[in-house]
């Protein structure tokens, strides 16, 4: 979607057909696709999108709208446009596009835009409407082809053409009894191929994979990933046949998902779009900042606490801060990879010990590997064989840390409720500093300074 980069030759071109007469405009909007409009409209001013909407035949603005982002405001722009222009382009669109636009206005807005559109249009967008937006009833698309059980190949035919009119395109239709229950589904192949005198009974496939409207978008696109779907059909707690989800209304969840996770990890919260203004920023994220400057002092504290040692072995200090460093780099990962897994599934209390334990491994292996490297270079550089070791065994234990931390406390945290994408990274930097000076420092005044 986002590959069309908006270059400066392509807004000034609009811009200059902006001032000039509407056929020149239509002229130079023939030439970029719906999608290229809605990204060059990130860069126009509000009158200038009305203009250019208007000019626009309903079919292709609705595209443009569909397409915007949501933080461009669609809904607004199709309110301030006349109703009957509105009214048009709302009809071109897919229902869940539409619910999608309507329900980011208010209430008045909304009714306004309802009740100058087509009844039937309007009572699918009111029934979409009512689901919260993520949730499969959110979105979903009510515009299905469906055929009854009860029907021979012929009928089912003319029904399916008949109904594949309105849509842009299908792969699968759903097949339902006289009260509208799914039953099962049908390829359009093997529809085609079956012979003249076939039922619709006989070709149906009565083993599919539905959802509930109300299961959460995350899981449907769980779903449509596990079973390599195009689409998945929505239906009530009575089995009735409500929509459904294809493949590129789920393109667009997995993204929101995914940036929202990206942005957790790292301790900005979902509050702040990326788009967001700088004061959302800061209030998001100064007090995560303040709580890490807490934990660092802690850290800064066990430093004091072994002056002595610091005074008698200045080289010291350097590798801490290598140890305590590669700590919080092994943690990040461990971090991101249960987070990863928490995500995708809930995990059993036997798959959660699993991976604890499988971090612990990789955090001993991954340590006693770079202990060895810390080793040779303490003897290379200080020639002194026990400093070596103190370095070995504390960058071994710290990435032991690391891994422990890293994959045990977003599983805590899941149990307890908070959001372990959020607050994990601080805790878990919090144990890897502090044992990557606690550990370093208490060896060496254990080992080296008994020793000397």
């Amino acid at each position: 979607m986002q590959s069309f980069e908006i270059n400066k030759e392509d807004l000034e071109r609009i811009k200059t057909a902006l001032e000039g007469d509407d056929a020149e405009l239509e002229k130079v909007l023939q030439e970029y696709h719906a999608s290229e409009i809605a990204i060059l409209f990130e860069r126009l001013p509000v009158e200038s999108r009305e203009r250019i909407i208007n000019i626009l035949p309903a079919d292709e603005a609705s595209e443009v709208i569909a397409e915007m982002h949501e933080e461009q405001e669609p809904g607004e722009l199709l309110i301030s446009l006349d109703p009957e222009k509105r009214s048009e382009i709302i009809e071109e669109l897919d229902y869940d596009d539409a619910t999608d636009i309507i329900s980011q206005l208010d209430e008045e807005d909304q009714q306004e835009i309802l009740e100058d559109i087509d009844q039937e249009d309007a009572s699918n967008i009111r029934a979409l409407l009512s689901y919260p937006e993520d949730t499969a009833g959110g979105i979903m698309n009510s515009e299905v082809i469906k055929v009854n059980i009860n029907q021979n190949k012929k009928d089912a035919l003319e029904d399916i053409i008949r109904q594949s009119e309105e849509m842009e395109e299908f792969y699968t239709i759903y097949v339902v009894d006289n009260d509208n229950m799914l039953k099962g589904i049908l390829s359009v192949k093997s529809i085609l191929k079956a012979p003249a005198y076939a039922r619709v009974a006989e070709l149906v496939n009565r083993d599919f994979v539905y959802v509930k409207a109300e299961l959460d978008q995350e899981d449907v696109a769980g779903l449509i990933s596990q079973y390599n779907l195009t689409t998945i059909p929505v239906v009530d707690d009575h089995m009735k046949l409500l929509g459904r989800i294809t493949v590129d209304d789920i393109m667009d969840v997995m993204e929101q998902e995914s940036t929202e996770d990206i942005l957790k990890i790292s301790g900005v919260s979902e509050d702040e779009e990326l788009s967001g203004n700088w004061k959302d920023a800061v209030k998001s994220r100064l007090p995560w900042l303040v709580i890490n400057l807490a934990t660092a002092y802690l850290a800064a504290s066990i430093i004091r606490h072994f002056d002595a040692t610091v005074a008698l072995l200045p080289q010291i200090a350097a590798y801490m801060t290598i140890i305590a460093g590669m700590g919080g780099n092994a943690a990040t990962q461990a971090l991101a990879v249960t987070v990863r897994r928490i995500s995708l599934s809930d995990l059993t209390d036997r798959q959660a010990y699993n991976t604890v334990i499988k971090e612990f491994l990789v955090g001993l292996i991954d340590g006693a590997a770079n202990g060895l490297i810390v080793f040779a270079i303490a003897l290379m550089y200080d020639a002194d064989p026990m400093l070596g070791l103190v370095l070995f065994l504390a960058m071994t234990g710290n990435l032991v840390i690391a891994g422990l931390t890293g994959s045990s406390i977003p599983l805590i945290l899941k149990r307890v409720g908070i959001d372990p994408a959020v607050a994990s990274s601080i805790i878990i930097t919090t144990f890897t500093d502090c044992a990557g000076f606690l550990l370093p420092l208490y060896l060496a005044t254990k080992l080296l300074l008994h020793h000397h």
